[in-house]
């Protein structure tokens, strides 16, 4: 290190945190071992897009951290409960213990590249969780040793699945004296439905962790504790030197190498040509291994515990051996139609108070370099790439240009957001778009979808109202609104014509506390929140058909539409609008011009935003049109206005009922607590499910509905002396009984 950066260290006029100047300096200086790879294929085969996923609290953020000391990217590690780690570097995280957006974070190890992606464990921020694994090759799932799968484990393990993400899942905690390596087994082949092939177990003495036994190649590993873990002492088990220890690793090698054979035939032709479980060579178990991992057949189960320094270098090593790269993704197909231009999509927005917005990719094809102008397909609209950077979660290192399969961040991004799909022209994006289209001539809408925004937006919640405290202010706040709407897509913002009130909506009490302290931090503004009120939907009970006939007469021109409509409960459809084309009505439906179309379609849905009780959404009901005439010189206004009028209309007669949010509640508390807990459950309307131990323990799963759930935290933290802890999460809309109703309404209004 120079002298001068020294003197500076040392009077205290460096102002950047010591992580991101040893990341900084290294990137610079070329100390950490760069990725340089001949050969395009052989470089995309050494990079790694993985994320973190887990629940609350099960040391996502620990792990990552110890990933980027073994790496050489930091020098010191910090610590969740220090408020000093890398990748929770928002004010919010390091005051709450918690991670609440996504980083990302480049680095090297052994040659290999790791594009690393830590996400929030809390369930008020799964939106953040769901962007990330659109773009990921694989992930590691972390555990807490003693408490096995938890709810949100099973949530982001759900969402996996739908990205057919490929996974190794990790066992933290193992030093824990609860800590249970086989019960976590169990709770993963049971809750998600997983085949288990643990390539690690435990050596425990009095309830100590000591060390871990690699059951592929029977060796031994012990963390060298005065160097913070750094050295791994590797001693191969034998039969003369470790006779009971040889005898239970021998055993755990067979039935692993018994199970993968029934998921690789690869691997049982081998075994069948030699006649024994016995003597596999590790080579062939971690090739069989891979294929397995990747095709999605089974999951590598490994331990450690992050916080103690035992277990995340071979953590690091594993995800080399069995998680893919770029090139192994059958997936990446669709992004072949761009040939060598340039493919990718987006991921993630923030903005950097100097940089102002930078947007994250994932490179899919071709190179992005800096200055190069971009097309967004989904938007249809040219943008210029300013800057571009490859990111260590809040610092950046400016870059030339970015390679195929890596994760690029880029400034000066006006308006592409979450999802959007770019490349480098638009005659690019429709000459790929024309050829997907031939391949796929059955799946037009499999292309269509392809092209559009990939991001699936969740439903919120909760909403309030947010006051500016001045007038002065009210333009500051909407722009800082808007920015953190398009960094958090969960997050929705309206402004209220009937109050003119600007209205906030999210995931949850803590999703909304946590933006009102960003506006206040980030953007000076002391903004005040109304009250907490429940996002109810309406439907109906009875189908209902209706005729309206509506007449104005503007200047000299009469517009006149005569319509009928019914509407259908319990419709679970994706078309709001269905045609009556009996025959009867068919050739009037047939005679219908687009335009008028269009106009009662835009009718129906701005009708169904607002129902007749609390002005809520209007859900699973399906809207028929039976009949229509329009006199000639009818505006298309009239007609959507006719339209809304006619299922307004029909909504007051179909027996209009509202819907609220339940939530699926799973709380851990001592037994001596659960008394009070089922008391207190029975007294909010909750229906218990099922009530397990997890050692000490009592799990309680239970449904219950949101409303009576609000300032649950606290409520809890008094009953149980704060030793227990709950998460929720959004399981359904539910009927409401007319008395629970009239209750809602009453304290609404």
């Amino acid at each position: 290190m120079s002298t001068r950066i020294k003197k500076m260290l040392k009077n205290n006029l460096l102002k950047t945190s010591w992580c991101k100047l040893r990341a900084r300096y290294m990137h610079k200086n070329a100390s950490i071992p760069k990725v340089e790879l001949k050969g395009k294929e052989c470089e995309i085969s050494k990079i790694r897009n993985i994320g973190i996923l887990a629940h609350i609290d099960a040391g996502k953020t620990t792990t990552t951290e110890r990933m980027l000391f073994y790496s050489g990217l930091i020098r010191n590690m910090g610590e969740v409960h220090h408020g000093n780690t890398v990748t929770d570097y928002m004010e919010q995280e390091r005051q709450r213990g918690i991670t609440i957006t996504s980083a990302a974070v480049t680095f090297n190890w052994k040659d290999y590249r790791f594009n690393l992606i830590d996400t929030p464990g809390h369930i008020d921020f799964t939106m953040e969780v769901e962007q990330t694994l659109q773009i990921l090759d694989g992930a590691i799932v972390v555990l807490d040793g003693s408490a096995g799968v938890e709810a949100q484990t099973v949530t982001v393990s759900r969402q996996a699945d739908r990205y057919n993400i490929p996974r190794i899942i990790y066992i933290n905690k193992m030093d824990r004296a609860d800590a249970d390596f086989d019960m976590s087994l169990q709770s993963i082949e049971s809750k998600l439905n997983i085949e288990t092939l643990p390539i690690q177990i435990p050596i425990k003495e009095a309830g100590v962790l000591e060390g871990i036994v690699d059951v592929i190649t029977m060796e031994k590993l012990i963390f060298d504790k005065r160097h913070q873990g750094m050295n791994v002492i590797k001693t191969k088990i034998t039969k003369n030197d470790n006779g009971r220890l040889w005898d239970i690793v021998s055993e755990k090698r067979r039935v692993l190498t018994d199970r993968l054979s029934g998921l690789d035939d690869k691997l049982a032709d081998i075994i069948i040509e030699q006649e024994s479980l016995e003597n596999v060579q590790p080579q062939i178990l971690v090739d069989s291994l891979r294929r397995v991992t990747i095709n999605r057949k089974g999951v590598p189960v490994i331990l450690g515990s992050s916080y103690k320094n035992m277990g995340v270098q071979p953590l690091m090593d594993n995800v080399i051996l069995y998680l893919p790269s770029p090139a192994n993704i059958k997936d990446l197909n669709p992004y072949r139609y761009f040939e060598n231009n340039l493919a990718a999509r987006v991921f993630k927005i923030i903005h950097d108070k100097q940089r102002g917005p930078i947007t994250f990719f994932r490179i899919y094809s071709g190179n992005m370099r800096k200055g190069q102008k971009l097309y967004n397909v989904t938007r249809e609209q040219n943008e210029q790439c300013t800057r571009l950077y490859i990111a260590c979660a809040d610092d950046y290192e400016e870059v030339a240009e970015v390679g195929l399969g890596n994760i690029a961040a880029v400034g000066g991004l006006k308006n592409t957001i979450t999802g959007d799909l770019v490349t480098t022209s638009a005659s690019a994006g429709n000459r790929a778009k024309d050829i997907m289209l031939k391949e796929n001539l059955k799946r037009p809408d499999y292309v269509n979808n392809f092209f559009a925004s990939g991001t699936n937006l969740l439903d919120p919640v909760f909403f309030c109202s947010i006051e500016p405290p001045s007038l002065s202010a009210q333009s500051t706040l909407e722009t800082a609104l808007q920015e953190l709407q398009r960094e958090d897509p969960s997050l929705r913002v309206r402004n209220d014509p009937e109050t003119d009130q600007i209205v906030l909506a999210g995931m949850g009490e803590l999703h909304i506390e946590i933006i009102k302290e960003r506006i206040k931090r980030e953007y000076k503004i002391d903004v005040d929140l109304g009250p907490l009120q429940i996002a109810y939907k309406e439907t109906i009970q009875d189908a209902v058909k209706d005729t309206l006939v509506v007449e104005h007469r503007v200047g000299q021109t009469r517009h006149q539409v005569n319509i009928t409509m019914s509407l259908i409960p319990n419709y679970e459809g994706k078309e709001k609008l269905l045609l009556d084309r009996s025959p009867d009505n068919a050739s009037n439906i047939d005679s219908i011009h687009p335009r008028v179309m269009n106009a009662i379609k835009s009718g129906v849905n701005s009708a169904l935003l607002h129902g007749v009780k609390l002005s809520c959404p209007v859900i699973n009901v399906g809207v028929k049109l039976h009949w229509l005439e329009v006199a000639r010189g009818t505006s298309d206004t009239i007609v959507s206005a006719a339209t809304s009028q006619c299922i307004r209309k029909l909504l007051q007669n179909g027996n209009s009922m509202l819907l609220e949010p339940i939530m699926q509640l799973e709380i851990v508390a001592p037994e001596k607590y659960s008394p009070s807990i089922n008391a207190d459950l029975a007294r909010r309307r909750a229906e218990i499910q099922q009530i397990d131990m997890r050692g000490n323990n009592k799990v309680i799963k239970t449904l219950a509905p949101l409303s009576e759930l609000l300032g649950y935290a606290t409520a809890l933290r008094i009953i149980t002396s704060g030793s227990a802890t709950f998460s929720l999460e959004f399981s359904h809309y539910q009927l409401m009984t007319a008395t629970v109703e009239d209750e809602a309404i009453s304290k609404l209004k």
